[in-house]
């Protein structure tokens, strides 16, 4: 049991002004494992008070110093990779090995790359007669999901120090506990007092007010489409910029020739993953219609092998759950036909677990084609030919990613530009903390890593001569 009662504010923890707690619960038992403080107005802006006065001192602190501060905060999350592989996997439901490699693994090599972008970016160029600087566009209010909670957090918080930015993060409900530990270990990097702060709270609490709050220049925010309308509008009326990675339904097509029981098995693993809470997920499998009964029999083997409770996890709450087995049921309802898994409740013992579930005979318009279900269920669709494919997999308001497979990697490549998405994986191509995250369309604005997630914490100047 890990009982918070401090937020980490001006560089100390300090107790929250309305005194409300939140029950922190694992979904693989339904057990209260800890509790953090339910944080009010008032604390977000003693928060974003403290940000606006570290500001002139971090933006005008040396990028190298600033690099220096972020490989100290990479070797306190490496420090403690244990510690926070087995707190995601208790607040998250997520395995073990999962947690570890994922979960921990993934921010220390992106805290890493904005250590080593801050020494190499050049936050000053020459453009004819002008000099054209790239100055920190001032105090971020950091707010992020449950479903890679130190990921996003690290993803969003990294750049925006590496840039001279100060943040106030108010993580998930959900998953707070990892984010104590992010901020015992930003203490512990010697990062100065009101650079990083935190705030635990609700959406519609701390979450609204630290969107609104007029000291905050910019609102990065990773979670669903809805919120992230609101969250647009809030910043918009205050002429604010935001930074959104929202929803997804990405579409995973197997063109004629491809290795098939290598796409499949792969695109089984990838909606599985996370227990399928991956905005990101291909969550549509297009399959040429000849090469489709083969598809869907590849595929409902590979589902078989993810038995919950093993190799996957539960899903983070009892709503969630509730909402998964809901298009589920749809799914059926609509006409589609479960090939695995399907809306009873797996013997897996008392959590939110859903079975792993496989959809065949889907068609485009569908529910579960056209929503994001945001769980372990992956629907299987056919097509005529190229022209029809691209229809399909670009027949959504999201564009968030996606994956092509062909026997040659240039026609992979030639039908990947056609796909209107924000990232590509073309013959199960590997994950880049370097390239650029982001959608198209309703997944959101902007992009998080590398140097194009840095230039979304800089603004630009120009100096003429």
């Amino acid at each position: 049991m890990k009982q918070h009662d401090a937020m980490y504010i001006d560089g100390s923890w300090r107790p929250a002004e309305g005194g409300g707690v939140i029950e922190v619960v694992n979904p693989a038992d339904g057990r209260v494992i800890g509790t953090v403080p339910a944080g009010s107005a008032q604390d977000v802006d003693a928060a974003v008070r403290a940000a606006r006065a570290a500001l002139p001192g971090w933006a005008a602190t040396p990028p190298e110093e600033r690099a220096d501060r972020l490989a100290a905060l990479r070797d306190q999350l490496v420090a403690r990779t244990g510690e926070i592989a087995e707190t995601v996997t208790a607040e998250l439901g997520s395995p073990l090995a999962f947690s570890t490699a994922v979960h921990a693994g993934v921010p220390v090599a992106v805290c890493g790359s904005y250590a080593e972008l801050a020494r190499t970016y050049s936050f000053e160029e020459t453009i004819g007669n002008s000099n054209v600087l790239h100055e920190p566009v001032g105090v971020v209010g950091a707010i992020t999901p449950w479903n890679y909670p130190l990921h996003q957090i690290v993803a969003k918080a990294a750049p925006a120090l590496a840039a001279g930015c100060t943040v106030v993060l108010k993580p998930a409900e959900d998953t707070p506990l990892v984010a104590q530990l992010f901020a015992e270990c930003v203490d512990a990097a010697g990062i100065p007092a009101g650079v990083f702060n935190l705030v635990t709270g609700l959406g519609p609490v701390a979450g609204q007010a630290l969107a609104e709050h007029d000291g905050v220049d910019l609102v990065s925010f990773t979670g669903s489409t809805a919120v992230g309308k609101r969250i647009g509008a809030l910043a918009g009326a205050a002429v604010k910029r935001v930074a959104l990675e929202l929803g997804g339904k990405s579409a995973n097509v197997i063109l004629p020739g491809a290795d098939l029981p290598k796409a499949v098995a792969v695109g089984v693993a990838n909606v599985m993953a996370n227990s399928g809470q991956t905005c990101s997920a291909w969550t549509r499998m297009l399959v040429h219609r000849d090469h489709y009964a083969e598809a869907v029999e590849l595929a409902t083997a590979a589902a078989a092998k993810y038995v919950p409770g093993e190799k996957i996890g539960p899903l983070v709450n009892a709503a969630q759950r509730d909402r998964v087995r809901g298009y589920i049921e749809q799914g059926i309802a609509q006409g589609a036909r479960v090939v695995a898994g399907g809306p009873e409740a797996p013997s897996a013992g008392p959590g939110y677990y859903v079975a792993p579930t496989v959809f065949a005979d889907v068609t485009p318009e569908m529910t579960i084609a056209q929503e994001e279900i945001f769980g372990p269920v992956l629907s299987i669709l056919k097509y005529e030919d190229e022209d029809d494919a691209a229809r399909i997999a670009n027949d959504t308001v999201y564009g968030l990613a996606g994956a092509v497979w062909a026997a040659d990697e240039a026609e992979a490549v030639a039908f990947a530009r056609r796909l209107h998405t924000g990232q590509v994986d073309i013959n199960g191509g590997r994950f880049n903390p370097l390239a650029p995250f982001g959608g198209y369309k309703q997944s959101g604005i902007g992009r998080e890593l590398g140097p194009h997630g840095l230039t979304e914490y800089l603004q630009t100047k120009s100096l003429q001569f």
